[in-house]
Formats: structure tokens, C-alpha cells, sequence
């Protein structure tokens, strides 16, 4: 951040607090922050988190997240504020969208939740201020990335349509033990919610739905072997930007080998209830411990055939692994998604965007090499295109 804005932070989580501390620690001018929570404690927790963890005195001010009605200090404070920065569950995210239309705020969000994410388009559809929507790492930076390479396949190669995109991202352990293969470095919920809600894709030059979880496949990034496999909300909105321009596009998240298989087995006995996601969410985590030791995997490709015809690949893949931020050890899935969060943000800012924008309507060039981005994901390496 360039100037002294003050910056609306609701939630007081793992990114919620990344991204303040970033904020913090590597704005060119310190923001102001509001942190909003239910729990007021906890964003004062937060709040002192961020203070000894960075350099600079920072100024932070916590309010209880408001319910059906607003007190007048929260009021008053949001009437100054230029963003806010939504790191609550998904659920919560169009009640947020609309405090922030309501205040005249910018706004950006994290949610992979699809239904939630049309909400928030209907309504911010006249807003005067910008909303940018699905900004972590998946959706997010991937997407990015994605619509960057599909631009430099073009170019380069001389043409206007490509075969396929492939999009994979794991957020994993250090090492995988059975009969699981897995650890939560991140929100539970969102793990049982994209393994079982149906993902977009592009098949055959058009958008389509299919299920999660049913396209398995191995692949080998750096030598190493992962499984993939089809799961929600990661592609954002590139099947319906890209339908027509690419023969085939998907998302879907890597996992170590065997991991997919165990996923199976505990689906089965649940079936289609109508609370399959809970049910889930509830046997994974009676299993599956909660590590801090993560790294975030993520691969990019277009392939297609060139102007005469010949077969053609372009790729990318990163391995990050947590960082210091200030005094504080971020893990790294707090970095890989905070970074695109406040990219984000800084684009709403300095532009003075209004409605809604999505994944595919982001500069890919001047987002991918950002202030926020590149201490986290490195300088792209790729040869850049018009934005």
C-alpha cells in the first residue's frame, strides 16, 4: 500500500491474521486496521499478534462483528474505512459483500463457495465500489497464472485457441502418513465442501459441471508423484471466460497417493444425505490431525498445437514452503493465499474499480509480479504479455 488507507479485516483466523500482518509489515505506508470478529477477544488477540510481530507500530482498532444492527462507533469508523477484507467462512460472505456495499467500501473475499460467490454478483452488480471476488491462491492466484500462460500460448505460438489448461494446486504436509495420507493445514470444511460439491469445467470448447472426486490421475512435478483429482470452486470463473478458446480446462487439487482412495472409502457409507458435507468434515477430522509444517505445490499448463501445427506445452510449477514475515513464521498456506488477497486489494484501490470483477478480468501481468506477490511466489519467469 502506497497510502494510508484503513483497511477493514473481518475475521481474526489463520489468513485473517497473515494478511494483517502483511499488511503491517510490507505496505510502503502502514494502513490503518479494523478487525471485526464475533469474539472481540480473539480480534484482540489478533490485534497484539500483529503488534509484536512487525517493525513498524502499526494502528489497530477491534469491533464486535454486527449482527442486525450496527453501534454507532463501528458506524462512524466505517464511514472512513476504503476496504474490507473478507476472511470469514463462506457462508457469512454475501452478509459481509453487503456491509461493505452498504458503507461504500471496497471489497474483496477468499470463498471458493459458488452459489455464495452468485450472490454477491447480483448484488454488487451497481455497486459504486469494485468487488473482487475468489482472491486467495484457489481460486485465486492459479487462476491468474492460468489466464497468463493461455496469453503467452497465444502469442507466442501464433494463435487463438488452445487444446487444454490444467490447473492443480496442493495445500499438503511435509510428509503423509497412512491410512490417510493427509493433514489439515487449512479449514476442514473447505476440504469436505470441495470433495463433494460438483466442479466447472471446459469439455469440448464448452462449460461444464462434473462430479468432484472423478477424475483421478497421477502426476510427477519435480520428480515427485502426486494424485489429482477434480474438486470445486478452483477453476473461478475461467470455464466460462475461456469457453470457446480452450478444447478442455480443469481444476483440481493434488494429494499424496492414497489419500483419494481413503476419501472413497469414507463417502461410501454416507452417500447423498443431505448433510454429506458435515458428515464428512466429521470423520476426517476424527482422523486427520491439524499440522503446522505445510508447503504449498501448484502447477500450470497450456497445450495446444502451434501455428504449422505442432504440438505444443507451455508449464510452470512452484513449491513454497513457510516464511518469515516480520518475527512471525507464516505457514505457507497463509502466505500463497494472503498474498493474492492483498494484491487484490491493492487493485480495487488504485484503481477505483466499481461492480464486480472476476479472476479472468485481472491484469495478469502487473498482478503477477506485485508488490505483495512476489515476496511470496518470486518474479514470474515466463515471457510476459500485454496486460
Amino acid at each position: 500500500m502506497d497510502q494510508n488507507y484503513t483497511i477493514v479485516i473481518a475475521g481474526a483466523g489463520g489468513i485473517a491474521k497473515a494478511a494483517g500482518l502483511m499488511l503491517a509489515e510490507l505496505s510502503q505506508v502502514s494502513p490503518k486496521l479494523l478487525i471485526l470478529n464475533r469474539d472481540t477477544d480473539k480480534a484482540k488477540r489478533m490485534a497484539q499478534w500483529i503488534d509484536k510481530g512487525v517493525s513498524r507500530k502499526t494502528q489497530i482498532e477491534c469491533f464486535e462483528l454486527p449482527g442486525n444492527s450496527i453501534n454507532s462507533s463501528l458506524k462512524k469508523s466505517l464511514r472512513k474505512a476504503d476496504i474490507l477484507l473478507d476472511c470469514l467462512p463462506g457462508s457469512l460472505a454475501p452478509q459481509m459483500a453487503r456491509l461493505a456495499k452498504d458503507h461504500h467500501l471496497h471489497y474483496a473475499n477468499l470463498t471458493e463457495y459458488v452459489a455464495e460467490t452468485e450472490a454477491i454478483k447480483k448484488l454488487a452488480a451497481d455497486a459504486d465500489t469494485g468487488f473482487l471476488l475468489q482472491t486467495g491462491l484457489a481460486p485465486g492466484y492459479i487462476n491468474v497464472l492460468g489466464n497468463h500462460l493461455f496469453q503467452v500460448f497465444c502469442k507466442k505460438y501464433n494463435v487463438k485457441k488452445a487444446g487444454s489448461m490444467a490447473l492443480k494446486v496442493g495445500a499438503l504436509t511435509r510428509h503423509a502418513v497412512a491410512p490417510h495420507y493427509y493433514g489439515f493445514t487449512w479449514s476442514p470444511v473447505g476440504v469436505a465442501t470441495e470433495y463433494q460439491k460438483d466442479a466447472e469445467v471446459i469439455r469440448d470448447f464448452k462449460k461444464a459441471k462434473l462430479p468432484s472426486l472423478s477424475e483421478r490421475a497421477e502426476i510427477i512435478i519435480d520428480g515427485k508423484t502426486y494424485e489429482e483429482d477434480l474438486t470445486s470452486g478452483g477453476a473461478a470463473d475461467l470455464p466460462q471466460s475461456l469457453s470457446g478458446k480452450l478444447r478442455s480446462l480443469d481444476y483440481k487439487t493434488l494429494r499424496f497417493p492414497g489419500h483419494y482412495s481413503w476419501v472413497e472409502e469414507q463417502l461410501k457409507p454416507i452417500g447423498n444425505q443431505p448433510d454429506a458435507i458435515e458428515k464428512l468434515q466429521e470423520q476426517m477430522q476424527a482422523m486427520i490431525p491439524h499440522i503446522e509444517e505445510d508447503q504449498v505445490i501448484l502447477y500450470a499448463s497450456v497445450e495446444g498445437k502451434d501455428a504449422q501445427g505442432i504440438l505444443r506445452r507451455i508449464e510452470i510449477s512452484k513449491k513454497i514452503l513457510p516464511q518469515k514475515i516480520g518475527k512471525h513464521q507464516l505457514r505457507a498456506i497463509q502466505t500463497t493465499t494472503a498474498a493474492p488477497f492483498l494484491q487484490s486489494a491493492m487493485l480495487l484501490l488504485q484503481d477505483s474499480a466499481k461492480g464486480v470483477i472476476l479472476q479472468s478480468q485481472i491484469p495478469t501481468k502487473s498482478f503477477l509480479n506485485g508488490h505483495f506477490i512476489k515476496p511470496i511466489y518470486g518474479s514470474l519467469d515466463l515471457d510476459s504479455v500485454s496486460d
